[in-house]
C-alpha cells in the first residue's frame, strides 16, 4: 500500500488515527489526532478511506429528528355542563329496536315485552351503581309511559320525571336513582 502525505490512517495494533507527515524507505511518520508525531512501518498502519466526519454530511438531521419526536398529544374534548349531567344509560322501548319483528304479537304482548326490558335494564343499572337511567317510550296513546309510571313509583330508592324536552321531546322518562339507598 503506498501511502502519501495528508493520507489519513489508523493503526492497526492500536487505537490511533491521525495524517500522514511523511512517507518513504518503508517508514511512515504520522500526526495523531491527539498532537503527536510517530514512526511506524507501513505494514503497522491501514489507510482510512472515507473519514468518519464524511459520514456525519450524508445524515439528514432534520428527518432524524423528526422520527426521535414524540406525536402530539390529542387535544381533550372540553365537556360541556349540560354534557356531563345527561344521563349515562338510554333504553329505547320502541318495539322495532326490542325485536326484529312484532308480526303475530297481540298489543298485551308488545307491553310485557317493552316492561321485561325496562324491569331488566333497571335492575341493571342499579346493580351497576349508575345514577341515571333514561327510558325512551315515544309519546303515542301514553299506556307505555301509564305502565312505566306505575312500575318505578314501586321503588322507594329512586326518582322519575320527565327528561329533557330539547333532546326527547314528550316521550321519555328520566329515572334518578339513589346510591346510598
Amino acid at each position: 500500500m503506498e501511502l502519501k502525505k495528508g493520507d489519513k490512517v489508523a493503526v492497526l495494533d492500536d487505537v490511533l488515527e491521525g495524517y500522514v507527515i511523511k512517507a518513504g524507505a518503508g517508514k511512515v511518520y504520522i500526526e495523531t489526532t491527539d498532537g503527536f508525531e510517530m514512526e511506524f512501518t507501513e505494514e503497522e498502519l491501514v489507510k482510512i478511506e472515507r473519514p468518519i466526519e464524511a459520514l456525519s454530511e450524508d445524515v439528514d438531521f432534520d428527518k432524524v429528528l423528526a422520527e426521535k419526536k414524540l406525536p402530539p398529544k390529542p387535544k381533550s374534548q372540553r365537556i360541556k355542563p349540560k354534557e356531563r349531567n345527561l344521563p349515562p344509560m338510554e333504553v329505547d322501548l320502541h318495539i322495532e329496536k326490542l325485536t326484529r319483528s312484532s308480526r303475530g304479537m297481540s298489543n298485551y304482548d308488545i307491553l310485557n315485552l317493552q316492561m321485561e326490558t325496562a324491569k331488566r335494564k333497571l335492575e341493571f343499572a342499579i346493580s351497576k351503581r349508575i345514577q341515571k337511567i333514561v327510558f325512551i317510550h315515544g309519546v303515542g296513546e301514553g299506556v307505555l309511559k301509564a305502565e312505566l309510571d306505575f312500575f318505578l313509583g314501586r321503588y322507594d330508592n329512586l326518582k322519575f320525571y320527565d327528561a329533557d324536552y330539547q333532546k326527547y321531546g314528550l316521550g321519555a322518562t328520566e329515572v334518578y336513582i339513589f346510591q346510598n339507598a
